[in-house]
C-alpha cells in the first residue's frame, strides 16, 4: 500500500470542497472495497478523507410516507430494519444476499452504491483494463468473461455492477442524494447515478468529481410480494451470475429489476408491461439488446427461468 495523508471531515460540505481540492484524494467510510484495491495498487490514492464522524447514520421517514436512510448506514443495520424488513422486504432480502456478515457490518448505503464496477482483469495489474488505464483494452473480450456482462456492455468493457442493494433499489425507484464541493445539494434519481460504459468506463458514475452521497429516499411502499433471488457459482460471499429484484402485484403486474448482466443495474420499465404474459415475454424485452459472448450467454436463459420461478412463487 503507498503512503498517503488523512483528514477526518467536520461536515459533508467540507469534505466534498476538501475532496475537490486535493489531488488524488479519496472519501473512506467503512472501506470494504477501496482497502482491498490500495492494497492491490489498482487504487492509490495521495489523501484520505474520513466521513465516519459525520451524522448520516440515521433511518428516517419522509413526510410523504417513504423512508430516508443515511449515506452511513450500515448494510447490517439497513437490513435489519423493521420498516425496511415490512415495506420494502426486496431491499433487506437483497442486503442479506450480499458479501458476509462482517463485511454488511462494516459496509456502508454510499460505499455500496459505489462498489467499482469490475471483473477479474481489473484486479490483474499485467492485463489490459480500460478501467485501470484508459485506452490500453480489454482483457475479458477475448478471455474469461463467463460471469460478464451480457447487456449494456461495450468494446471497451463489459465488467458487471456487483451491488445487491442497488439492483433492489432500483427496483424501488430510490432516489440518490449527494452535496457538490460548491455546497450545492442534488437529487438523482438511481437510474441516472451508474453510467454504462461506452468509450470511458473509467467514469462509473454521473458524480462530479468532489460530489458526496449524504442519503438515499425511498418512495412510498408500492405494496405488492417482494422478492430478490440471487444466483450465484457458491452459496455465500459471491457476485451474482444473474439476480432478480422483483415486485409482484395480485394481478400478476409489478417490477423487475435484475443484477450480474451488465454494468449498472438493469431494469427495463416496458419489459413490465409484459408480467401478465410470463417470463419468457419479460426476458425478451429486457434482452432485446443484449449482446453475449459464447461463454455468458446462458445468463439470458438463467434470468428467464429464475423470473419464472420467482412468479410462480408470487402466484402461489
Amino acid at each position: 500500500m503507498k503512503p498517503f495523508t488523512y483528514e477526518r471531515a467536520t461536515s459533508a460540505a467540507q469534505a466534498a470542497a476538501s475532496l475537490a481540492g486535493t489531488p488524488g484524494a479519496k472519501f473512506i467510510a467503512g472501506g470494504t472495497n477501496l482497502l482491498d484495491l490500495m492494497k492491490l495498487r489498482i487504487e492509490t490514492p495521495m489523501h484520505l478523507i474520513d466521513v465516519n464522524g459525520l451524522a448520516l447514520d440515521a433511518i428516517t421517514p419522509t413526510s410523504d410516507g417513504g423512508l430516508h436512510i443515511g449515506a452511513l448506514v450500515r448494510n447490517t443495520d439497513l437490513a435489519a430494519d423493521e420498516r425496511v424488513r415490512r415495506d420494502y422486504a426486496v431491499l433487506s432480502r437483497a442486503l442479506l444476499a450480499g458479501a458476509s456478515g462482517q463485511l454488511r457490518n462494516r459496509a456502508t448505503t454510499a460505499g455500496n452504491l459505489l462498489q467499482r464496477t469490475r471483473c477479474p482483469y481489473f484486479y490483474d495489474t499485467n492485463m489490459p483494463c480500460n478501467k485501470r488505464r484508459p485506452g490500453s483494452g480489454c482483457g475479458a473480450m477475448k478471455g474469461y468473461n463467463r460471469t460478464l456482462a451480457v447487456v449494456g456492455g461495450s468494446t471497451a468493457c463489459i465488467a458487471t455492477h456487483p451491488s445487491d442493494m442497488a439492483v433492489a433499489m432500483r427496483a424501488l425507484d430510490a432516489k440518490v442524494e449527494t452535496i457538490r464541493p460548491d455546497g450545492k445539494s442534488r437529487v438523482i434519481p438511481i437510474v441516472e447515478l451508474h453510467r454504462l460504459p461506452g468509450d470511458t468506463p473509467e467514469v462509473e458514475t454521473d458524480l462530479v468529481p468532489g460530489e458526496l452521497i449524504t442519503g438515499v429516499t425511498l418512495p412510498k411502499p408500492v405494496g405488492g410480494k417482494h422478492f430478490y433471488h440471487k444466483v450465484r457459482d457458491r452459496a455465500s460471499y459471491a457476485f451474482a451470475l444473474v439476480s432478480i429484484a422483483a415486485i409482484v402485484q395480485d394481478d400478476g403486474s409489478g417490477r423487475v429489476a435484475v443484477g450480474g448482466v451488465a454494468p449498472k443495474p438493469w431494469r427495463v420499465e416496458a419489459a413490465e408491461q409484459e408480467m401478465t404474459r410470463g417470463e419468457k415475454a419479460v426476458a425478451a424485452s429486457l434482452f432485446a439488446d443484449a449482446q453475449p459472448t459464447q461463454h455468458n450467454a446462458f445468463k439470458i436463459e438463467l434470468a428467464e427461468r429464475t423470473l419464472g420461478a420467482l412468479m410462480t412463487q408470487a402466484r402461489s
